[in-house]
């Protein structure tokens, strides 16, 4: 499903954009969407990032996983004493 996206753009900006699209003979919303698309991948391609070295350990805790629990309930049950008043 698309989704509408509104910015302010420099009209020089908006001219090459048209320019592009009537040349390539495509929308605008294609032309932008390639460009997002390959600029995203030369990003990523630069940073040879690993989503799992971002994110792996992110999850860990010092707290046992009995501690996480034992807080989750017990800030549950405070919350609930104090709206059943």
């Amino acid at each position: 499903m698309d989704k509408v996206f509104s910015a302010r753009l420099d009209e020089a900006v908006i001219q090459r954009i048209a320019a592009l699209a009537r040349r390539l003979g495509t929308s605008k919303k294609a032309v932008i969407e390639g460009a997002v698309r390959m600029y995203s991948e030369s990003v990523d391609a630069q940073e040879d990032s690993d989503v799992f070295d971002q994110t792996l350990g992110l999850w860990q805790r010092q707290e046992s996983p009995a501690q996480t629990v034992q807080n989750a309930r017990s800030a549950f049950t405070s919350t609930m004493k104090r709206h059943s008043r």
